[in-house]
């Protein structure tokens, strides 16, 4: 399976980010990729909930998500649109932070809204309150591909292992991490994190990201750690993209998931207990 990872320096200018990604895109598909991955909130990178209003649409409507499943019909190849902002269907008057795989036909396979929210002070000069701004999601999705089943995630869901055990549980062989990291926590945290949701569940962790300075028009600009990364089922880290924005490829092994289960098989060691009293 040859997958495509976009990492992108999104802005706040949804036209401007929409004709990136196309780009990206095209260069992925002429590059031989099965599937290409895009990262969290692909369409917008926004602080300003007031331009979020203004700008972001609902699914149906949503000009960047067309324009993915027509590329993705195109070209023939899978895309995961890590996530897209979108308007919530009524009467939720919040955002959804949504992962959507389309498939080689330009269909829409399998939905996922974010759950875990990123509510956070990192410093005294980096606070994020998703909550105020986003509904979160309830429900977690295993999609099928013709390589293997899929386990979405979305950023901040990483720091949860108990939804990756339960995906992997549920057959997915492959967990996508799409995010916009944050370069407080990022150095630190991002590739542990992932290395520990492959080694944990003996599966491939695929986490296309944001990365740089995001230009806005309106409100405060943003950082992100950027460092793309895909990791094995042993929790070797196959890709680093670093922190420029660009397209990045990369070959799979998928019997490298059977092959990491056989020799630690984990996933079927789980044990009912009592306590702790809280």
């Amino acid at each position: 399976m040859r997958v495509g990872l976009l990492q992108l320096c999104a802005t706040d200018d949804v036209s401007e980010n929409r004709a990136m990604v196309r780009r990206m895109l095209d260069d992925a598909a002429v590059q031989g990729a099965d599937m290409v991955l895009t990262p969290e909130v692909t369409n917008i990178v926004s602080m300003d909930r007031a331009h979020q209003a203004a700008v972001l649409q609902a699914e149906a409507e949503d000009e960047t998500l067309q324009m993915l499943r027509e590329v993705a019909a195109e070209r023939g190849i899978w895309v995961l649109a890590g996530s897209l902002a979108l308007k919530a269907e009524p009467p939720e008057e919040r955002f959804v932070n949504r992962s959507l795989l389309i498939g080689a036909d330009g269909a829409i396979k399998a939905r996922y809204d974010k759950m875990h929210m990123f509510d956070v002070q990192v410093s005294e000069t980096e606070t994020y309150r998703e909550s105020s701004g986003y509904a979160p999601g309830s429900r977690a999705v295993v999609a099928e591909t013709p390589w293997a089943k899929i386990g979405l995630s979305v950023c901040y869901d990483l720091r949860f292992a108990y939804l990756y055990r339960a995906l992997a549980q549920a057959g997915a062989e492959i967990l996508t991490v799409p995010a916009a990291f944050s370069p407080g926590t990022g150095p630190m945290h991002w590739q542990p994190l992932l290395q520990a949701r492959a080694i944990e569940t003996g599966a491939f962790v695929i986490a296309p990201a944001q990365t740089g300075t995001h230009a806005a028009r309106t409100g405060r600009s943003r950082k992100t750690y950027g460092h793309s990364m895909i990791v094995s089922p042993w929790g070797e880290v196959l890709l680093d993209a670093g922190t420029e924005p660009g397209v990045f490829m990369a070959d799979l092994d998928l019997s490298a998931v059977a092959e990491a289960r056989r020799k630690v098989p984990s996933l079927t060691h789980d044990r009912s207990f009592e306590g702790p009293i809280r």
